[in-house]
């Protein structure tokens, strides 16, 4: 049993502006894609504008609108109520294979939070298994959520870092990334 987080707010500067949620990938929007990797979640709460999705969610939505991650956790963080809470950005569409290696692997450690971290060892701070209590007094600890980086929580925070060995966590941030994205998940629906 877990909660689900999803962050789909923000500006898109790198795809100009481009309602990033939206875009889509064999017919189904990025932000769907994220909401059935999470569908086993007894609770899903979205952070953004309301948008149309293929299942029903909470919505909330950060002060200030585009107030960034941690701002948009604030907003949700009252909404979820399991022990764990996955927390994903709304542009990652082959995010699904890694959220029960996330929650399975913060079950069984005694961590705040466990979080993806790629070949090179790059972390993506928004593709997360968090413990609910826990990262709701991060959130409270910290004087000002408008703004804050969502690393400024994991410096707070006993950390369990998952392998993605297959990039489950690889964002579509840029029109190349989700151009990339759509040739791998077309290619293996098609298979």
């Amino acid at each position: 049993m877990f909660d689900a987080i999803v962050l789909a707010g923000g500006s898109a500067r790198r795809l100009g502006g481009a309602d990033k949620p939206a875009q889509l990938i064999a017919g189904r929007s990025l932000l769907d894609h994220v909401l059935a990797a999470v569908d086993a979640a007894d609770r899903i709460v979205v952070v953004g504008p309301v948008r149309a999705t293929a299942r029903p969610v909470r919505w909330r939505r950060e002060d200030p609108p585009g107030g960034g991650p941690v701002a948009a956790l604030a907003a949700a963080i009252h909404s979820v109520q399991a022990e764990i809470v996955v927390v994903l950005a709304a542009d990652l569409p082959r995010i699904a294979p890694a959220v029960p290696a996330l929650v399975a692997a913060l079950r069984t450690s005694s961590t705040d939070a466990a979080i993806l971290v790629d070949e090179t060892g790059r972390r993506n701070y928004l593709a997360a298994a968090w413990r609910r209590d826990r990262l709701a007094r991060v959130i409270a600890a910290l004087a000002d959520t408008s703004g804050a980086s969502a690393r400024s929580l994991y410096a707070r925070a006993d950390i369990l870092e998952v392998a993605d060995p297959d990039g489950w966590a690889t964002d579509c941030d840029t029109w190349d990334k989700l151009a990339e994205a759509r040739r791998l998940i077309e290619n293996r629906e098609r298979t």
